[in-house]
């Protein structure tokens, strides 16, 4: 297994631009009617369409249960990233994509709530009291509900630096040190939601007077800026797989456990937890949906304890679900940052587009 895949398209917020292509996946499931009209028996509910990023998946099995057990069929529809999904809903808010969204992220969850994108739904499933944890700081109707978080951190080959004699970073300062010049690799924050995460992370660990200058200290050092997570991994770092040339890249924290190699016994990377910056995704009813009901059941089923046990091995993130019991392997190679930084959700929504164009300015020119 992989790390999971975050690319994504050009934030709306810094380019203004029209609407991004759109990826339709054909109905998932639906199993054999009976005479009832439904699957295996149960009425037949109608279509319910979710609306998501490109990193959704569940174990086989898992979805087709839901719509034999629900009566409902289930269409995806899939956008690259959670800044690009978040364009996307906005743009088309008077016509929605569908009944529901997922993937809605801490960087872009406070524009879908001031565009009214999305609205209140009952949810009962009894994870719903673990995922009040991570509500959205000013969503007090609960428009919007956690489903899973993972902490953005910057990632390194333990293999290559044991093999090149030269001690690991472990902190952000670190990374301007010229001992490591031309060794980092990180997304493009402006098309990126992992990348847009780290950018956070500096303004969470340097203020707002000083994280332009930790970004040109990155530049000056040689930083690489790859246009999406997976271009950083899986391209240009050295345990990506493609025998790329740069030991540090920005990755997550339960990113270490897949690269352990085959017979190994530990991985070949660690992430830096001294670098985190805590991303919570969400799920939520989209205004003007034409099956809210069916929508919430949805929402329902992916906090039920067979969905939030599969999350961390499907989507490679954690449940919000204190119910359900995480794989061996992440308490020992995936554990979370003690002190992630953070960044007020007002702050994120108030200087997002002034800071991704402080940014390019910075690092692009």
């Amino acid at each position: 297994m992989t790390p999971r895949t975050r690319t994504g398209a050009r934030a709306l917020a810094l380019t203004g631009v029209a609407a991004l292509a759109l990826t339709a996946c054909s109905a998932v499931g639906g199993g054999a009617d009976d005479a009832s009209g439904g699957p295996s028996g149960s009425a037949d509910a109608g279509t319910v369409t979710l609306v998501t990023h490109e990193s959704f998946a569940l174990a086989e099995g898992l979805l087709e249960q839901f719509e034999e057990e629900s009566g409902l069929t289930v269409e995806v529809v899939q956008q690259a990233d959670a800044g690009a999904l978040a364009n996307q809903l906005v743009l088309t808010k008077d016509a929605p994509l569908g009944d529901v969204v997922y993937g809605l992220d801490t960087t872009f969850a406070t524009r879908a709530l001031d565009e009214g994108v999305v609205v209140p739904a009952e949810v009962t499933a009894p994870a719903a009291e673990d995922a009040a944890a991570y509500a959205v700081e000013g969503d007090d109707e609960g428009a919007l509900t956690a489903i899973d978080y993972s902490d953005v951190c910057m990632n390194v080959d333990s293999t290559w630096f044991a093999a090149q004699g030269v001690p690991e970073p472990t902190t952000l300062e670190s990374l301007l040190d010229p001992a490591y010049r031309d060794l980092v690799v990180v997304p493009d924050p402006v098309t990126s939601s992992p990348g847009l995460a780290f950018l956070l992370a500096t303004v969470g660990a340097y203020g707002e007077d000083g994280w332009t200058g930790y970004w040109a200290g990155l530049r000056d050092n040689g930083l690489k800026v790859a246009s999406g997570w997976e271009e950083a991994y899986y391209t240009d770092f050295t345990a990506g797989g493609g025998d790329g040339p740069r030991p540090v890249v920005l990755s997550y924290a339960s990113s270490p456990p897949f690269t352990v190699p085959e017979g190994g016994t530990e991985p070949t990377t660690r992430a830096l937890l001294d670098t985190c910056f805590r991303q919570v995704e969400y799920a939520g009813v989209l205004a003007g949906a034409e099956n809210p009901e069916g929508a919430a059941q949805l929402i329902d089923f992916l906090l039920s304890d067979a969905v939030q046990a599969d999350i961390p091995t499907s989507m490679y993130v954690y449940p919000v679900s204190s119910a359900v019991e995480l794989p061996e392997e992440w308490a020992r190679w995936a554990p979370l940052a003690e002190e992630p930084f953070e960044v007020p959700a007002a702050d994120i929504d108030a200087h997002r587009e002034e800071w991704l164009t402080q940014w390019s300015d910075t690092v692009v020119g």
